[in-house]
């Protein structure tokens, strides 16, 4: 594809300005154009999941973004995939030589590399336990995903280990931070040769609202944006979004806000 052509191109120049450090994987699926910045992003916020508004949406967490002005949080929200059968991988920040780059999020039948980060809300590092294809219907885990059975009826128990704690100073947002994997394990890089496709236009549009609110730029909400999570695509004001909760110290950027990032359009 010419897509993946672009992207290729861009990540061997990359590479090469390094000086041979290692980048982390390329995921098929991610835009030909990466944002980078040179600067962290703020450890993750800590919020509640709206519940599952109907069958057969997926759970996407939400995802620190860079534009013009810096980091802006993209709520998580529940998004309908785009074929029976695909589970979203999130996209990650990784930590290449002295940029941070990222990688975008992507459908597919699995749910492949992310960089062991925690988000949450069955993504606890190393593929999803909060919900699951059968036949073709989606059945959710209660033990970790937010569904109202009276609307949500194809449900399961399953207890998992979640080592996201709300007490916790700090929460990993990219790759390279401590408790992170810079290297996919064995069935992740088998998931990375599966058929994947992008953000859903829902989607898309659902980023670019959020780029352009300013109570969700970091340097405004100092780490806990008004807005965390939304039950739909661009539902912001809508009910049961909700906010971050007051958890972990305030971000301040390190630098002011420049032009490194490349936002996706």
């Amino acid at each position: 594809m010419r897509t993946h052509g672009i992207w290729m191109a861009l990540a061997a120049t990359l590479a090469i300005m390094l000086g041979g450090c290692v980048v982390t994987p390329y995921e098929p699926g991610a835009p030909a154009v990466a944002e980078q910045a040179n600067e962290p992003p703020p450890p993750l916020p800590v919020y509640d999941q709206p519940p599952c508004p109907e069958d057969g949406y997926v759970w996407t967490p939400g995802v620190w973004r860079f534009g013009p002005e810096g980091y802006y949080w993209v709520p998580g929200t529940w998004v309908a995939p785009p074929q029976v059968g695909f589970l979203w991988t999130p996209g990650y920040w990784g930590l290449v030589g002295g940029l941070y780059v990222f990688h975008a999020g992507y459908w597919g039948p699995h749910v492949g590399y992310y960089g062991g980060i925690n988000y949450g809300h069955g993504y606890f590092g190393n593929g999803y336990s909060g919900a699951r294809w059968v036949g073709n219907r989606v059945q959710y885990n209660t033990v970790v995903t937010n569904v109202n059975t009276t609307i949500v009826r194809n449900v399961y128990h399953e207890t998992v280990v979640n080592n996201f704690h709300e007490g916790e100073g700090t929460h990993a947002s990219y790759v390279g931070a401590p408790g992170t994997r810079g290297q996919p394990n064995r069935n992740e890089t088998m998931f990375a040769r599966e058929n994947h496709q992008t953000y859903t236009q829902p989607q898309l549009d659902h980023h670019a609202a959020a780029r352009g609110i300013p109570m969700q730029n970091a340097a405004r909400n100092q780490g806990h944006p008004p807005v965390a999570a939304t039950p739909r695509p661009g539902a912001f004001n809508g009910a049961g979004a909700t906010a971050a909760k007051p958890v972990g110290p305030a971000y301040h950027p390190q630098h002011a806000p420049g032009h490194e990032g490349h936002p996706e359009h």
